[in-house]
């Protein structure tokens, strides 16, 4: 059965012959292939967040954990990750909080940010893509510069060079079903469809570098949980569809 924490285990074991860096770590050292930047959007399901944490933890792994605000911003649960080695960073949203206005979005991302870091040290943010809104996040940076926040890098902008970004949104790992979270406007450029052919490719492209990108909330360790997420993920699916088809109806009509 695919996307649950057993699996996500096989993942780990994959990854053994590279050298696997947070979004920080890779930033400030810019290590050499073999390598694996290794991120989470904990964009819910905190008990899931944890458990990959412990287990990545096991594996002797450190990879980064960006959290939403106030959605999964849980200091107790997100201290325990702390405590397990893993950097801990701010998923932003603030440019669809305020309504694509970019001044109204940076006082927000401050103000959180700042929340953030009453207790955790966060160097490096990360934009949330809502599918369902009309704005991409990383467009306040065409205003502000974040390095003026004290942070070495946001996810996406500040790691463009990698080989190749692989996500599980949409569950798959080829952008089927993914809008927003891509590291370049081609996506994905490997097709991918589950994580049996993913570790597979980890084993064949150990020369390069790549950026894995899974959710906790899709890599749950009971079956009801696994339920859920196959639920959400069809359900958003078939919502992100429906966007894409409008979109390309939109163009095609206004092209004439």
């Amino acid at each position: 059965m695919d996307f649950n924490l057993k699996m996500y285990g096989e993942i780990l074991k994959a990854l053994r012959p590279y050298m696997v860096v947070t979004v920080e770590r890779y930033l400030k050292q810019s290590p050499k292939p073999p390598l694996v930047i290794l991120r989470h959007d904990v964009d819910r399901e905190l008990g899931n967040a944890l458990a990959m944490a412990e287990l990545e933890h096991r594996f002797g792994i450190n990879s980064t954990y960006y959290f939403r605000y106030p959605r999964t911003f849980n200091v107790k649960v997100m201290s325990r990750i702390h405590s397990l080695g893993h950097e801990i960073g701010y998923h932003y949203e603030a440019l669809d909080k305020a309504g694509g206005d970019p001044k109204k979005a940076m006082d927000i991302f401050q103000r959180e940010l700042d929340i953030f870091r009453r207790y955790f040290p966060v160097t490096t943010v990360c934009r949330h893509g809502n599918p369902l809104t009309k704005w991409d996040g990383r467009e306040i940076w065409e205003h502000y510069d974040f390095k003026d926040y004290g942070l070495i890098g946001e996810a996406y902008i500040s790691c463009a060079g990698v080989s190749h970004y692989l996500t599980d949104t949409g569950r798959n790992w080829c952008g089927n079903g993914n809008l927003k979270d891509t590291l370049n406007p081609k996506g994905s450029d490997v097709a991918i469809r589950n994580t049996c052919q993913l570790i597979a490719f980890l084993k064949n492209h150990r020369d390069k570098s790549i950026y894995l990108n899974c959710h906790p909330e899709r890599w749950g360790p009971g079956i009801w949980g696994w339920l859920r997420a196959l639920i959400r993920d069809n359900t958003f699916n078939l919502c992100k569809f429906v966007i894409k088809k409008e979109k390309k109806n939109f163009f095609s009509t206004h092209s004439m």
